[in-house]
């Protein structure tokens, strides 16, 4: 079997710089928040008296607070010193206080056998669904919700998933006999690398309100694409699925965080934004004026590909699975220049930040916390990290004075910013100067277009700020562009009930705006009230 030189590769290991012991005195919360490398945050700790802020917190009217100001170039030169060019000014979004944790891109994923002739490695990129579903497989109900993860290097299918998607059932055609190891803060554990096959991804917004995918005109995907397959995980917890930048790569994704789509799968219920997958060049995609440039890292990547066995005679399976082939390594989206500061001390154009949207929390590394003077053992709150392998360690976090992420248009600007110290490897060789999370971004919509290979324009993040006219702008779905009687008739017509009615209309549950209470009442209604009568522009 191929393993241990190959993950490498693959996976991105933690490495943890975690405190091993609680301060006394604080209060520990449980949550359920995602990290890079398929860890998960299961609790946090912090004092009394300074209570963390999180996303299901922000019962706000409006998103969260957002300064726009003129800044000019001598006043801003200081912490951004070869970024501004003299003489200039420039606009920032100003946004205190995010919250710890952020969203979670949640997608629809569908897998068949579609492939080409062994030793023919690159990925092909799909704009319909091609190939057959495993045997036995409904695609109407069979399929899988996963996770939109540009920090992933490779696409990862859980356990519990493959099962349900197909692959375990048509083991021998869908599976290799070749293992790759996959890692996390607490240790290593081992998954099947797949045969070639095709994987087809959408939003939640493909579900109906039974449960079904009906249509499939929206699913777009990638053939020829070998996958991470967990195996069975007994008593620890199972992989997450997580489709990664070997797919996102090949499009543009439309993250609509204004509008939430709820679903329900087998009983159990999902909520995450509106997305969408595109072809670069559909005339849906919006266009917004802010970018933040990115860039493929390690440089040079050419195109998607597996690394074939050659230890066969007369078959070539994959030994690991399908990665965007870099220079000697897999290349990942990087943010190209982050500044911080915390007091007196700075760290300027750094260009080591991961953007990672499977990420709810943002990270720095040990050098950029040495940079900044921040004190391990003496953190402002503490993350408990559960690994692959289930294993519990406890990670300082720190509020930094300030986070900003230059942009064409305006500029990122964030103050008293959450961050979890965490040293995480890089795809170039040695650990990450941080990694840029979704809780940066829970007041945008996002337009993140991929690209980077040979010959192919550098890939971008669009953003601009919720226009919470949208969020009252409900009739008919999804809005006709003004706040006006039929939205008010929507609302009347689940008046006062709640997420587990029949009659439940979850575009109508408005308030609060980001994280919505799961009834229909007054906040929803006062936020129609406010917006009454208003247009929104396209």
């Amino acid at each position: 079997m191929i393993r241990a030189w190959l993950a490498a590769l693959v996976i991105v290991v933690l490495y943890s710089t975690a405190v091993q012991g609680s301060q006394s005195g604080w209060q520990r919360e449980e949550v359920d928040w995602r990290m890079s490398g398929r860890s998960r945050i299961k609790a946090v700790r912090y004092p009394t008296d300074k209570p963390l802020s999180t996303l299901s917190q922000m019962n706000v009217p409006k998103p969260v607070v957002i300064e726009k100001r003129k800044v000019s170039a001598e006043s801003v030169s200081a912490l951004s010193k070869d970024s501004l060019v003299t003489g200039t000014s420039e606009i920032i979004y100003v946004i205190d206080s995010p919250p710890v944790d952020g969203f979670v891109p949640l997608i629809v994923v569908s897998v068949t056998d579609k492939r080409l002739m062994d030793l023919e490695l690159d990925a092909i990129p799909e704009n319909s669904i091609v190939g057959r579903y495993p045997s036995g497989i409904d695609p109407q109900s069979d399929y899988v919700i996963g996770i939109f993860d540009t920090g992933a290097s490779a696409h990862v299918m859980g356990f519990e998933d493959a099962t349900r998607a197909g692959l375990l059932s048509n083991f021998s055609s869908f599976i290799t006999s070749n293992t790759i190891l996959i890692g996390g803060v607490t240790g290593i554990v081992d998954a099947w690398v797949s045969q070639p096959l095709a994987v087809f991804v959408d939003g939640l917004s493909a579900i109906d309100e039974q449960g079904l995918i009906v249509d499939t005109s929206g699913m777009v995907g990638e053939s020829n694409v070998s996958i991470a397959v967990g195996q069975n995980p007994g008593s620890g917890p199972d992989l997450p699925t997580a489709i990664g930048s070997p797919l996102s790569v090949f499009y543009t994704t439309v993250i609509n965080h204004d509008r939430q789509v709820t679903v329900q799968q087998d009983g159990e219920e999902f909520t995450g934004p509106d997305i969408h997958i595109y072809e670069h060049d559909d005339p849906r995609i919006p266009s917004y004026q802010n970018i933040v440039p990115l860039e493929l890292r390690p440089a040079g990547a050419t195109s998607v590909q597996y690394v074939p066995s050659l230890e066969g005679w007369f078959e070539f399976p994959p030994a690991s699975p399908s990665i965007i082939i870099g220079n000697l390594s897999q290349s990942l989206f990087f943010v190209h220049s982050v500044d911080l500061v915390e007091g007196p001390q700075r760290a300027i154009d750094k260009d080591r930040f991961m953007l990672d949207t499977g990420a709810q929390v943002s990270v720095i590394g040990s050098r950029m916390a040495a940079r900044l003077a921040l004190n391990p053992s003496s953190p402002d709150f503490e993350v408990e990290i559960q690994g692959v392998t289930g294993e519990v360690v406890l990670a300082p976090g720190f509020y930094i004075d300030s986070l900003e992420i230059p942009a064409l248009g305006e500029w990122l600007s964030y103050t008293n910013v959450p961050v979890i110290l965490l040293d995480v490897s890089s795809p170039e060789g040695g650990t990450l100067d941080g990694i840029i999370g979704m809780n940066l971004f829970v007041s945008f919509n996002l337009v993140l277009r991929g690209g980077g290979l040979f010959l192919e324009d550098d890939p971008v993040l669009e953003f601009e700020v919720i226009n919470s006219v949208v969020n009252a702008d409900i009739a008919p779905i999804p809005g006709d562009g003004v706040v006006d009687y039929q939205d008010l008739a929507v609302l009347a017509e689940v008046w006062l009930t709640s997420s587990d009615a029949t009659t439940w209309n979850p575009q109508a549950d408005i308030a609060p705006p980001l994280v919505p209470d799961g009834v229909i009442d007054f906040l929803d209604y006062a936020v129609l009230a406010e917006h009454w009568l208003e247009i929104s522009t396209p």
